[in-house]
């Protein structure tokens, strides 16, 4: 019995021990992160972006991962589907000890996720999804977010568009979070930047369900001097394809959000069209070292060119390598003082870092002109834009987002 009572003794004294550990994975010596995106519904992004992660996750590890203690990432589908995305988080975080979340592509999954991790209290980097309200007016304390946001790249835009001085401009942009966030932004930064312009007409097409046909006539009878474009993907070709064959774009100005990038510009072909200006992602053409660098292993690694995707997952973890080692802990309260202010001194696209008022990175976009080279189009006369730039103060950031 002495025998028995002292065995029970020493196993409950080991439970506030076993309490600590966020899963059995952190225990083997392992760091588990946990990584939720829209495989399935969006591959020609979510595809490249997984290769970025996976490439700066396999030259972590191989350099000794974080003092020694390898990083694994858990990966789940959510098949474009908010609440498929929060049973998948709960999962990791509960039961495979997952010690933060990132990844997500979608806004209206990003915002649910980011909801997710300020109710359970577990930090999430929002790696792509681009709608204002996950780090203002629906920021908390829990996330953090990567890409460029719609502000700052439709006012990128802007700034570029401002110098033609058209004054009639129509919009077109789904109808969700992402594309009502950069009409408004486009709008207000515009209007900032050139008073008096105006704009004659909106279309909100639903996401993935474009009627290029009407939404094109809608256009046209609006007669406007220019046009503000948030289309992507599908939806994107479509447009195209219509607004060229009914004469849209002639002599007209096209400003639009997101065409430059690969993953939307390469499947155009021989219909990219010319002369439009974009936000994207020209790889061939860039020529810093760090670039070169991160080029030369990406086409080793997966045996193509990387893609926009493949360059927010590969600085999506080296923002995880950053945080990690800064915070030189794995608990939540550790990680997030180490957000605040967290600096990414190399990178393919040049150092950024975290606000602290509205945890929004500084990472930024390249701004170019589309145009066509042997049947494919591309990005020309372009520049990089560093977000920093294009955001408003930390002061009042901080005042755009709710009271905690």
């Amino acid at each position: 019995m002495q025998m028995i009572r002292r065995k029970l003794l020493g196993a409950l004294a080991a439970l506030p021990m076993l309490g600590m550990i966020p899963g059995a994975a952190q225990a083997e010596g392992k760091i588990v992160i946990g990584e939720i995106n829209s495989y399935t519904r969006l591959p020609a992004f979510t595809e490249p972006y997984k290769k970025g992660w996976t490439l700066a996750m396999e030259e972590l590890n191989a350099a000794g991962g974080i003092d020694g203690r390898m990083i694994e990432v858990i990966s789940r589908d959510d098949t474009g589907d908010p609440a498929t995305a929060i049973r998948i988080a709960e999962e990791l975080t509960s039961k495979e000890g997952a010690v933060m979340i990132f990844g997500t592509f979608l806004s209206n999954i990003g915002l649910a996720v980011a909801d997710f991790a300020k109710q359970k209290e577990v930090l999430f980097l929002a790696s792509e999804p681009l709608s204002d309200a996950i780090v203002w007016s629906k920021g908390n304390k829990y996330t953090y977010r990567l890409r460029p946001s719609t502000h700052m790249q439709a006012a990128m835009l802007a700034e570029r568009a401002a110098k033609l001085g058209k004054k009639k401009w129509a919009t077109v942009a789904p109808n969700y979070a992402y594309g009502k966030d950069a009409v408004a932004a486009f709008k207000s930064e515009l209007t900032k930047l050139q008073p008096g312009v105006e704009f004659v007409e909106e279309q909100w097409p639903p996401v993935f369900k474009i009627d290029a046909g009407s939404t094109v006539r809608a256009l046209e009878a609006s007669k406007p001097d220019a046009i503000f474009n948030v289309t992507f993907g599908g939806d994107l070709a479509k447009f195209v394809r219509e607004g060229s064959l009914r004469f849209l774009f002639e002599d007209r100005t096209v400003v639009s959000l997101l065409t430059g990038e690969p993953e939307y510009l390469n499947p155009l072909g021989t219909e990219a069209p010319e002369g439009w200006i974009v936000t994207g992602y020209p790889p061939e053409q860039i020529e810093t070292d760090e670039h070169k660098a991160f080029m030369a292993a990406y086409e080793a690694r997966w045996g193509e060119a990387p893609k926009t995707g493949s360059i927010v997952g590969y600085n999506s973890m080296l923002a995880i390598k950053a945080v990690l080692m800064k915070a030189g802990s794995v608990e939540t309260e550790a990680l997030l003082a180490a957000m605040e202010g967290l600096e990414i001194p190399t990178s393919p696209t040049g150092p950024f870092m975290f606000r602290a008022a509205d945890h929004q990175s500084t990472m930024g976009a390249y701004v170019g002109l589309t145009t066509q080279k042997d049947g494919m189009g591309m990005m020309t006369d372009w520049a990089y834009a560093d977000g920093a730039d294009y955001l408003p103060s930390e002061e009042e950031a901080a005042k755009l987002r709710p009271a905690e």
